[in-house]
């Protein structure tokens, strides 16, 4: 059983949820080159503390608008960093606030008009000395929400919304 944050009712709600890391995470925003280590669960429960540090570190880099990231997300990131072995994820973009979004539609990005970047539900990642080829086949077979290949970025989206690809 893994407690999910609930930013609805800011309190945590147990569901199953099988895909889970060690509770460390080393992330590093490609844009700003800032990096946190940071330990989300203690004894398996999460750090609300931490899950908050979390996602400040993946605010919205236009307007600097903060969520609450899904931590079944943030589960899913630490799993890949911890099966991949690698030392850290590298986020190119997490939350997305509806105002960046939309100025990445007008640029002719492919973003989604309903991304679940705006709900916390997302982020685009790679992970250093992991191809994102094996990264994007390793998280399609994990049937754990939307994955997204992006050869020429450079990079992988992952999220939590129904299972899909692209």
């Amino acid at each position: 059983m893994i407690v999910w944050w609930s930013p609805v009712t800011a309190s945590f709600q147990y569901a199953t949820y099988s895909i889970t890391g060690d509770g460390f995470l080393a992330l590093e925003d490609t844009h700003t080159g800032n990096v946190i280590h940071i330990q989300y669960k203690n004894e398996g429960e999460p750090d609300l503390a931490a899950l908050e540090k979390i996602s400040e570190f993946l605010r919205c880099r236009k307007t600097g608008q903060i969520i609450h990231m899904d931590i079944a997300l943030i589960h899913l990131i630490d799993h890949l960093e911890d099966h991949f072995r690698a030392e850290k994820v590298e986020v190119v973009s997490g939350y997305r606030s509806p105002q960046l979004n939309s100025q990445l539609r007008r640029e002719g990005r492919r973003v989604a008009r309903h991304s679940l970047h705006m709900k916390g539900q997302a982020v685009d990642i790679f992970l250093p000395g992991t191809s994102n080829r094996v990264l994007r086949n390793y998280v399609l077979a994990l049937q754990t929400g939307g994955v997204g290949y992006y050869p020429r970025g450079g990079f992988v989206h992952v999220d939590t919304g129904p299972v899909r690809s692209w």
